[in-house]
């Protein structure tokens, strides 16, 4: 098969364009997206599709960058293609969005082509990614600790939202490699151009290409087939489970005012597998995308689902807190206090039942001193430390307790804003109380001082149940 009818094969069995379709090409001038332009022209009439070529100049290379968009010209004219050429100031986007150089030009770029395509008429965007870029792609995810999504690398057909437009960027020479790529150039005498910053090292993915990759080829020559290999099966595993999500999304899920809640009953008691495509899949309703929301991120709110009370700030503003029976996602800093309000001191029978407002309190004395708290609102004490007098409260001015794993006492406000308490739920965390100290910030952490230890002979069992 020809390197042609290799690319072309590629798009009719991904269908990346549909008979009729506008497309615009990003044409950088660089043999993987000259080859590309140069076969989608060849073949428009076959595939039934307008084209628009489209340059934009970075602004990052002096006059090699002005030569490439004489090059890229040149070449439009000599196919008879329209071609929009754009100029950036890559690096003044850089500073403005405090972002790394390569991202800084990506979202230039993409926002640009976008541009492009909403005045073509265009939905659709063709870039010259190969299968080298894909390999690349995949161990840079790798590298910065991805999940199984970031294994699926590029795919030859993605969305993207782009300043509230969504496109479809197509990938059709990832049937292909970079050097099939420049062979093909050579063969036509297209004379694409060479950016002198691809040798350079002070770029990421450069350091992966030219030092790592020939590395890893020599334990295995085709580690790019492996890499592409996994690339499918994981895609393939990804797709089922975002599916079977997407049919549970109506069940668990709602939105409201600017926020996706999630019903944490029915979330627990899923696959953990599903439970993080359905978190993904929140903040794609609510982002439209899931950028700058990595596996960690992911993981940590999977880590908080059994919690009650807690928050989390992630990436682009957004909000993870989690309630009694609703998991909450949204931007912005007002997300509803989970615990109810407490007003005054509350005795509580030890042992025995204590009814507060909004709270059931049980405190149970055992000589089990392997007993341990099951959540956050359940904790262990040795019970001949707290004794019997105790009360319920909320925080005063000049609190200070212990906290477990610390050696000295710490003022209470400074714990709850290092233990990321948001500041309106503050004054309704319930804390447990001795005459002489506080026992435990209900939710949050006990008091050192009155552990469970070796030497412990009772323990007091306290659990507190939202009424």
């Amino acid at each position: 098969m020809t390197l042609e009818k290799k690319v072309i094969s590629f798009i009719e069995k991904h269908n990346l364009i549909p008979a009729g379709g506008k497309v615009v090409v990003g044409v950088s001038g660089g043999a993987d997206s000259v080859c590309l332009l140069h076969i989608l022209n060849r073949y428009k009439k076959r595939l039934h599709i307008r084209l628009h070529a489209a340059h934009l100049n970075h602004q990052l290379r002096g006059a090699e960058s002005d030569t490439d968009a004489e090059y890229v010209s040149d070449l439009a004219l000599q196919l008879g293609l329209t071609l929009t050429t754009g100029w950036a100031d890559v690096r003044a986007y850089q500073r403005e969005k405090r972002c790394g150089l390569e991202e800084a030009a990506r979202e230039v770029r993409y926002s640009f082509l976008a541009g492009v395509a909403g005045g073509f008429g265009a939905n659709r965007i063709a870039v010259g990614h190969t299968r080298d870029d894909h390999t690349e792609t995949v161990l840079m995810h790798l590298i910065r600790g991805t999940g199984t999504s970031g294994l699926r690398g590029l795919e030859p057909r993605s969305e993207m939202m782009v300043e509230g437009r969504k496109l479809e960027v197509v990938r059709p020479l990832l049937a292909i490699t970079r050097q099939e790529a420049i062979d093909y150039c050579q063969k036509h005498q297209l004379r694409p151009r060479m950016d002198s910053s691809n040798l350079s090292l002070a770029f990421f993915r450069n350091r992966i290409r030219l030092e790592l990759l020939p590395l890893l080829r020599k334990y295995n020559p085709n580690f790019d087939e492996a890499i592409w290999r996994l690339s499918q099966i994981t895609g393939d595993e990804v797709s089922f489970l975002q599916e079977q999500a997407c049919q549970l999304w109506t069940e668990v899920s709602k939105e409201q005012n600017g926020a996706v809640y999630l019903d944490k009953t029915k979330i627990s008691v899923l696959p953990q597998a599903l439970q993080r495509q359905l978190v993904r899949l929140a903040v794609f309703h609510l982002l439209g995308d899931v950028k700058d929301i990595e596996a960690e991120h992911i993981e940590a709110m999977l880590n908080l689902i059994p919690k009650t009370g807690k928050r989390l700030n992630l990436p682009r503003g957004l909000v993870f807190a989690t309630e009694y029976e609703q998991l909450i996602l949204k931007t912005g800093e007002d997300i509803p206090c989970p615990l109810p309000p407490l007003v005054g001191e509350f005795q509580l029978n030890t042992p025995g039942e204590t009814i507060l407002p909004g709270w059931r309190v049980v405190a149970e004395v055992s000589q089990n001193r392997g007993a341990i708290g099951n959540d956050d609102f359940v904790a262990c004490f040795d019970f001949n430390k707290t004794g019997t007098q105790l009360l319920v409260r909320t925080r005063r001015p000049g609190d200070r307790f212990q906290p477990l794993g610390m050696g000295e006492l710490k003022k209470l406000q400074d714990f709850m804003v290092d233990a990321k308490i948001p500041r309106l739920w503050r004054d309704y965390v319930p804390l447990v109380c001795s005459p002489e100290q506080i026992l435990w910030v209900v939710g949050w952490r006990i008091d050192d001082r009155v552990k469970v230890a070796e030497a412990t002979e009772e323990v007091l069992r306290l659990e507190f149940e939202r009424l």
